[in-house]
């Protein structure tokens, strides 16, 4: 059918309109967008997604943040694949922030969760299928022919008779139409670009010439840079300040007392924190001033043993009678994020509007938060999203934009906060400390018939501020990982109790609960295979016969790294098999450990199925990456009290994994058509627990706390 003249009376889903300098321009509301535009009773202003030129260039406006994982490719390529778009003319744009930007699965515009695919798969395709049947018809009107006729390749849309019209020549007249109620999106065998690999990222040449702009690379006229002196207790003040010597150092202009701490705004970085150093502060410490990571740990272990509100009850855990029972109790410490870019943002506080610079994962959030700290409209508060320098959850957290903001208003200039190294790695926000105490069971055949799982930790859900327990008592993210465990096994009981060691500030970081939970879940079940005589693989793949993509990751991960064949003299090998964020990945790790005791990673291989995916080659990076953020967390990772002070402050004792320290990874994608899962986080979880029990292979020796290396 012929496309319609638009009908200005007809409200659309979809909009369409020309580009001023010609062109076409399709816009719509994501889903999560309509429905808080439903919720608040009125309507969300509608944005382009998509726009088409004259030239053939092709502008998809991306509303999440680009941090590495590659959405700034993945989301044009959704909608390219179905507009049968010349890649090579693909062009992407960082969109402001604007509920009609709202994440559907989130209902806000944020970028987390693994959730960028999985919430984009289907309404950014729909805006390249709308755009094409536009042009398609647009076409045929010009050459009188039914839309039947014609086809589209590579920007092109060409009749049966060989005759070609670019997108750019057919845009304006596509304008004038209105969009197709329904169109038909491709069936997965159709695709040209999802799913395939080679296709060139479209951030690659900024960031390898320099010209991609991340927070750190705003300068602003008149502005000046602030570093805070923070608390060094949790929940400590200030209770008396000296900054004779801070403002006698040259360009510091201003000395600021505020909530979260003393700020110095200077010239420039360097003065602010030379000014900052030179603070004489008497601190308050509070409550915590004796807190300590032996505290913590007899805290959370107290609560592992109390047990709590119930998450998972199956079967009959306390009568069960296994012929073999065995117990442990697993720890896992807070961690930093220590994203490579240290913590910043940019705001300009004018008289009735606010705009920031930020590399931020959560614009929606902060626009609302941002409005009430300078008492403006939230539409007066315009968020530039910046590349971000890693992110990990932490970018999600608001503290870096409201300071900013707050010290923008107060100077009456542009402020850049920027965080020192130590002022992240001592900032909080950290993953929560946890201690797990589990039981389990086998009958005389070896097979698993209980296990519980008692666990202790922070709630990231009251932590967040913007969530709140359920009725249950149970935070879905203290127990995700070990709640959701995959084995079939008939006596089966999780219970959570919640620990506020200290109050600190506890936050979403890379794959959430399932990075201590799944250490703590996969490496028990390694114990009880040990107590069942059985091979750690074979016992796994027994208890999975009613979980097809567990089980199909796990083989595949086995197969190739050759479970069972031999290795060289004193390597093993360990294995693990996790779900989060919708993907299944099982990871087997070829460790050695030398005659210190210190183990090297030789090789890891990943089998990770991720349902449909767009681009294999950022699948395998991102599994690469999750080993590489995972491995350091494993080995070298921990955040630790004493005296109610964090005591690391960079990387010399807060330790990344060096390039020496990296194995080779192969990483397999698992063959699938079902729906996206998330790719930024699923690759975390597995690599902990796969390489404690390569350890135990080699040493007879069970790891029980993090980090290996602590």
């Amino acid at each position: 059918m012929r496309a319609k003249p638009m009908n200005a009376s007809r409200r659309e889903f979809l909009k369409t309109s020309a580009m001023a300098g010609g062109g076409l321009i399709v816009g719509f509301i994501l889903p999560g967008a309509a429905r808080l535009a439903q919720g608040a009773a009125k309507e969300a202003r509608m944005s382009a997604y998509l726009r088409i030129a004259p030239n053939n260039e092709i502008t998809v406006v991306c509303g999440l943040s680009e941090m590495g994982q590659g959405v700034h490719t993945a989301i044009p390529m959704l909608v390219a694949e179905e507009l049968d778009a010349d890649w090579s003319r693909v062009r992407v744009e960082q969109a402001g922030v604007d509920q009609a930007f709202a994440n559907p699965i989130f209902g806000m515009q944020a970028t987390g969760g693994s959730t960028s695919v999985r919430g984009h798969w289907e309404p950014m395709r729909k805006a390249g299928a709308t755009a094409r049947a536009m042009l398609i018809a647009a076409a045929a009107e010009t050459w009188k022919a039914d839309p039947a006729e014609c086809r589209t390749e590579r920007g092109m849309v060409i009749h049966a008779s060989g005759k070609k019209l670019s997108y750019g020549q057919l845009a304006d007249k596509a304008a004038k139409l209105a969009p197709p109620k329904d169109v038909k999106l491709k069936d997965p065998t159709q695709f040209n670009l999802l799913g395939k690999s080679g296709t060139q990222r479209l951030d690659t040449v900024a960031k390898s010439t320099g010209k991609a702009k991340f927070g750190l690379d705003v300068y602003l006229p008149g502005m000046l840079t602030a570093v805070i002196a923070y608390p060094p207790v949790p929940g400590g003040k200030a209770a008396s300040v000296n900054d004779a010597k801070a403002k006698a150092v040259s360009g510091v202009r201003q000395v600021l007392q505020i909530p979260s701490g003393v700020a110095v705004l200077a010239d420039g970085y360097w003065a602010a924190k030379v000014g900052r150093d030179a603070l004489e502060i008497q601190w308050d410490h509070g409550a915590n001033a004796s807190l300590s990571s032996e505290g913590i740990s007899k805290t959370l272990s107290a609560g592992a043993a109390a047990g709590g509100a119930v998450g998972r009850n199956e079967g009959d855990a306390k009568a069960a009678t296994p012929a073999k029972k065995i117990e442990a109790e697993y720890e896992a410490p807070y961690l930093s994020h220590s994203c490579m870019e240290p913590l910043n943002c940019t705001a300009w506080v004018r008289k009735d509007e606010v705009e920031i610079w930020a590399g931020t994962q959560s614009q929606g959030p902060a626009q609302g938060i941002l409005a009430q700290v300078a008492g403006v409209a939230p539409g007066k508060v315009k968020v530039n999203t910046m590349y971000l320098g890693g992110g990990f959850g932490r970018r999600f957290a608001p503290d870096p934009v409201i300071g900013a903001t707050v010290l923008s208003k107060i100077s009456g200039k542009p402020v850049k906060l920027v965080y020192s190294r130590e002022d992240d790695t001592r900032g909080y926000f950290y993953r929560p400390a946890s201690v797990t105490r589990m039981t389990g069971g086998v009958d005389e055949s070896g097979r698993a018939t209980l296990f519980t799982a008692s666990v202790a930790s922070p709630s990231i859900m009251e932590g967040s501020h913007f969530m709140k327990l359920p009725p249950d008592g149970v935070d879905a993210f203290g127990v995700e990982g070990i709640r959701d465990c995959p084995y079939d096994i008939p006596n089966l009981r999780v219970e959570y109790s919640r620990q506020e060691p200290g109050g600190i500030q506890v936050w979403f970081w890379r794959s959430v609960g399932h990075s201590q939970n799944s250490f703590f879940l996969e490496s028990f079940v390694d114990e009880l295979a040990h107590a069942a005589g059985k091979d750690p693989f074979e016992f796994r793949r027994s208890l999975l016969g009613k979980q097809p993509r567990y089980k199909g990751a796990l083989e595949l991960a086995a197969e190739n790294a050759g479970w069972g064949k031999p290795l060289p003299a004193g390597v093993y090998r360990g294995i693990a098999v996790v779900q989060s964020f919708g993907s299944f990945c099982a990871q087997v790790a070829e460790v050695s450990v030398g005659a210190d005791g210190t183990p090297k990673v030789h090789r890891v291989v990943a089998a990770v199925d991720c349902g449909m995916t767009v681009n294999p080659d950022i699948v395998k990076r991102q599994i690469e990456s999750a080993i590489a953020y995972g491995l350091t967390a494993a080995l070298y990772g921990k955040i630790t009290f004493k005296d109610g002070r964090v005591e690391q402050s960079n990387f010399h004792d807060y330790r990344m994994l060096r390039m020496s320290e990296m194995p080779k990874v192969e990483v397999h994608i698992v063959p699938s058509t079902e729906a996206p899962g998330g790719i930024g986080e699923p690759g975390t979880p597995p690599i902990a627990p796969a390489v404690a029990n390569a350890i135990f292979a080699a040493t007879g020796k069970r790891i029980r706390k993090l980090p290996i290396l602590g």
